[in-house]
């Protein structure tokens, strides 16, 4: 045996030593650290605690019987997991979320060396920050149920044991990447995410320039709100850098095409009429603070995480802020449509359905709301109105009623009390246009053809009283009725112009899914913002501001 073979085998012999005697040293200790932490839960369970489980006796009792189905062993002893667990922590301002909501500013001081009771402490932060994390990445921090009463997409955990998920999560050797895979992984998630890092840097650098306000600006036009027009959306990346000699500040900028065309792409992102002049609702979004775009961005990838899940597989989606629909088959987007919605006054509701059928040649039913606001009034002042609009009084038993058999004056008295139902026959004038598709709901909301075809033309089309109207519906139809043989387009067509009603089942049932973004990522990553026309926007981030309430979620 060498010198240097004799010397690597006593220090050995040494390590050896010094490693049994810190592991004798530190047997009594995880065995004292074992039951303060036996005894901290007990008091949990017994107390409850605000700050473990967000108040709520579900979430803690969740919580507690991780470490009551592990004899009390502590779960971050390791270093490096803590330390995966707080990158994933930090990581969660980039979903939009709020980094304080996981006890960063708690967890990021230093441990007092010694203090077995802070251990504990810490250890069990540590544990309800990787729930409250795992929760709000899988369903959002938000309960959509809070806020609209209509919601009525699951939140489900798809067969999965909550306490199983949880000691999986809570063991895994990267708890950052565990976390990570919990997050919705939709493409549109990913984009936004992406349009969130690039608002945060441009805040970053102090945002964006205004544009002064003034008259209209476009082609040919001059001077400093030029030059500060140039400037804005040089910043927004809507129009490409000038070069290094020139200045975009300067005073004698000239509005011209490369402006125009930016101008253009400005509107078309923002869901305005691109017509390259900037008028009133141009100058307005131009001059949106960049940290009101972030609270939008954040406000729209709360609500994919609670959509997320729905939106796997077929399904027919209607986009109520974006003014469009989509059919999805196969992972592909197979049709595209522009619609109408309802006013801000009558809105058209979010919630989940399942397309049944198709009505031809449809009769219009006018439903109760319209019927008392808008129709009986325009009867009662123009008694031409129904016949002109080929509508006709039916009564209970299903008999047409003549107008001049009514008593009007009583109907003015007591419009609540108006007996007959006011119904539309088929025809180039119905409301309904010629087809219906009905996925039943219980808000009466439904997608249809329409004969006002010139209101597709807008930019902001809300001008229904809730339910969808389609531009594109005879597609629509042939997809849904998947039945190349019996209804090919011509053949629907056909049945159309013969003018009579007739129910046709669809063969593809897809969920239909009303749903409301006002912002999302377009191509190359450029957002698209749309105007919040219900407000719905600010309650979903006075929500995200809040402290976390536990809502506890179905199992299927």
């Amino acid at each position: 045996m060498t010198a240097l073979h004799r010397l690597a085998k006593a220090a050995w012999v040494l390590l050896s030593g010094l490693l049994l005697a810190a592991l004798l040293a530190a047997a009594p200790a995880a065995a004292a650290d074992r039951e303060l932490l036996r005894e901290r839960i007990e008091a949990l369970r017994k107390f409850g605690d605000p700050r473990l489980g967000a108040g709520h006796a579900e979430a803690r009792a969740l919580l507690a019987g991780l470490y009551e189905a592990r004899a009390f062993a502590p779960l971050w002893a390791d270093p490096a997991r803590v330390r995966g667990l707080l990158r994933a922590i930090d990581d969660s301002a980039t979903h939009g979320l709020d980094p304080l909501d996981y006890h960063a500013e708690v967890l990021a001081r230093p441990l007092p060396a010694g203090d077995a009771r802070a251990a504990v402490e810490r250890e069990l932060l540590l544990t309800d920050a990787l729930m409250r994390l795992a929760y709000h990445l899988h369903f959002g921090k938000v309960d959509p149920r809070s806020l609209q009463a209509s919601w009525n997409l699951a939140r489900t955990l798809a067969g999965a044991d909550p306490a199983a998920g949880l000691e999986r999560l809570a063991t895994a050797p990267d708890p950052a990447a565990a976390l990570a895979a919990l997050a919705p992984t939709l493409p549109g998630y990913a984009g936004l995410r992406r349009v969130l890092a690039g608002l945060r840097e441009v805040e970053r650098r102090g945002g964006w320039p205004a544009v002064p306000a003034g008259p209209r600006l476009a082609l040919g036009d001059s001077g400093a709100r030029v030059a500060a027009l140039r400037a804005r959306l040089v910043a927004g990346g809507d129009q490409p850098a000038p070069a290094a000699a020139a200045d975009p500040a300067a005073p004698d900028v000239v509005f011209d095409a490369a402006l125009d065309a930016a101008v253009r792409r400005f509107q078309a992102r923002h869901g305005l009429e691109a017509d390259g002049v900037v008028g009133r609702a141009t100058l307005a979004a131009l001059n949106v603070p960049v940290a009101a775009r972030i609270d939008q961005v954040r406000a729209n990838l709360e609500r994919l995480r609670w959509v997320a899940r729905d939106l796997v597989g077929d399904h027919l989606k209607v986009d109520i802020a974006g003014f469009e629909a989509s059919l999805w088959l196969a992972g592909r987007e197979a049709w595209r449509s522009r619609v109408i919605v309802g006013r801000a006054y009558r809105r058209t509701p979010e919630f989940r359905s399942t397309m049944e059928y198709l009505v031809l040649n449809p009769e219009w039913v006018v439903p109760p709301t319209i019927l008392r606001e808008d129709v009986l009034p325009r009867v009662l002042r123009d008694r031409g109105y129904l016949a002109r609009q080929g509508k006709r009084l039916v009564d209970r038993d299903g008999r047409v009623v003549s107008p001049e058999a009514v008593d009007w004056d009583a109907v003015r008295a007591a419009p609540a009390a108006f007996p007959y139902r006011i119904v539309q026959a088929p025809g180039p004038d119905n409301a309904l246009g010629r087809i219906r598709f009905m996925a039943p709901n219980e808000h009466l909301v439904f997608l249809h053809d329409t004969p006002a075809r010139e209101l597709f033309e807008r930019p902001v089309r809300a001008f229904s009283s809730g339910c969808i109207r389609v531009e594109r519906p005879l597609e629509l139809a042939e997809l849904l009725l998947a039945d190349a043989e019996r209804w090919s387009a011509s053949q629907i067509a056909a049945a159309l112009d013969e003018g009579r009603t007739r129910t046709l089942p669809v063969r593809r049932r897809v969920p239909l899914l009303l749903l409301y973004h006002t912002a999302r990522a377009g191509e190359h990553d450029r957002a698209e913002f749309r105007t919040d026309l219900y407000r719905r926007d600010p309650p979903i981030l006075r929500a995200l501001a809040a402290p976390f309430r536990y809502a506890p979620v179905a199992r299927r």
